[in-house]
């Protein structure tokens, strides 16, 4: 019997694919893709607008629609909620348009939490209000000294940390949250603004898996991720620049931008199960699907 046969015997298994840049590999291995319960928080968009530009997708000579985008988000809540994940919810603050990206609050690990020191006057007070509910919620809220924008920059995988710098987060913080975790952080450039946190370029979709656009990264970062990661799945330009890797995924579900049907197919040949959704509203204000949630990992 052939390993592609084994696989194809195996219930709620595939296979993984790798996509290289110059031509297409493709290594195939018998993996198994299980959902877990999460627990995410977000921020209802009540006060969503455009009214300063901090990123390149953010124009204020565009319209936003406030009711079009909570509806969307509403549908991405109901979604978390449909699949059996527990969503709980800040309430929005006035004069705070960016809040529903809750993602950039800050990073919760079991026990243990770190509020975010944004970059921007226009997002500082957000870190008030983050701060607030993870006390409410028995998270008592760790500062770092320098910038950090919370899951915008810090994804969790395994047992480390993988964080971004070049745009919002200071490499200098990186330290401090490694020792506020515990844990192994592995620093990561971002050279290209269009992916000014490293969750609009990566992707976590299980504890040894991820996607990423390597363009965005410098040369030294992306051959620390092609040696920690050999077989991640390399997402193309086009799924990268429709925000495709701005996603949330159980381990068996991944909710994506639902422009990405590239992306999409290569989740389904690498086992995950795809689940595109509509959010060109929020996308205004640079942020979509993983930018909107923010997890508390244990």
């Amino acid at each position: 019997m052939t390993g592609d046969e084994l696989c194809d015997r195996i219930p709620y298994r595939g296979t993984m694919t790798t996509f290289a840049d110059s031509g297409t590999e493709t290594r195939r291995h018998c993996v198994e893709r299980r959902a877990t319960v999460r627990r995410y928080v977000m921020t209802p968009p009540r006060f969503f607008a455009v009214d300063y530009a901090i990123n390149p997708w953010m124009d204020t000579t565009t319209p936003v629609d406030a009711a079009t985008a909570l509806a969307q988000w509403q549908h991405l809540h109901d979604l978390y909620r449909r699949l059996g994940h527990t969503v709980d919810l800040v309430d929005p603050v006035p004069g705070l348009p960016d809040m529903v990206f809750a993602a950039n609050g800050g990073l919760i690990i079991d026990d243990t939490a770190a509020v975010a020191r944004f970059k921007y006057a226009e997002r500082k007070q957000e870190s008030v209000a983050y701060a607030a509910w993870l006390a409410a919620h028995g998270y008592p809220p760790r500062q770092t000294r320098h910038t950090n924008e919370g899951q915008g920059d810090l994804l969790p995988i395994g047992g480390d940390i993988l964080a971004g710098y070049g745009f919002r987060t200071d490499l200098r913080a990186h330290g401090e949250i490694a020792g506020i975790f515990n844990r192994r952080v592995i620093s990561l450039e971002l050279i290209d603004p269009r992916f000014y946190h490293l969750d609009t370029a990566l992707t976590v979709l299980d504890d040894t898996t991820i996607a990423y656009y390597p363009p965005a990264f410098s040369y030294v970062s992306r051959a620390h991720l092609e040696t920690l990661f050999p077989n991640a799945i390399l997402v193309d330009t086009d799924d990268a620049y429709a925000f495709g890797l701005n996603a949330v995924s159980d381990g068996h579900h991944v909710i994506h931008p639902a422009a990405a049907g590239g992306f999409a197919r290569q989740l389904a040949a690498a086992g995950f199960e795809p689940i595109g959704v509509e959010m060109p509203e929020l996308l205004k204000g640079g942020g979509s699907v993983k930018c909107c949630t923010l997890e508390v990992y244990s």
